[in-house]
C-alpha cells in the first residue's frame, strides 16, 4: 500500500523548538508527530467508545427505569478496591 502525507502545519518557531527539545535520541520531528497523532487517535477512539457505552447505558436506564446514584456506585467501587488491596497484603 502506498503511503500518504499529513498536511503540513505552520507553527511559531518557539513551538517547533519546544518540540525539537523533547526529541529522544535519534528521533525525528516527523516520527514525534506521527507518534503524537497515533496516541491522539487512540485516545479519541477510546473516548468515542466510552461515550457510546454511556449513551447506551443511559438509554437502557431510561427504558427500564432502573438508575443508580453516583454516590452508591462510588462507594461500591471504593469497597471493591479496598478489598482487593487488603487481599494483596
Amino acid at each position: 500500500m502506498k503511503t500518504a502525507t499529513i498536511p503540513s502545519i505552520r507553527v511559531e518557531p518557539s513551538f517547533r523548538q519546544q518540540a525539537e527539545d523533547v526529541l529522544q535520541g535519534d528521533e525525528t520531528l516527523s516520527a514525534f508527530v506521527e507518534t503524537a497523532m497515533a496516541q491522539a487517535i487512540e485516545r479519541r477512539s477510546l473516548q468515542k467508545a466510552f461515550i457510546a457505552r454511556g449513551l447506551t447505558s443511559l438509554a437502557e436506564s431510561e427504558r427500564t427505569g432502573s438508575f443508580h446514584a453516583a454516590d452508591d456506585v462510588h462507594k461500591e467501587a471504593a469497597a471493591r478496591i479496598a478489598a482487593r488491596r487488603k487481599g494483596k497484603e
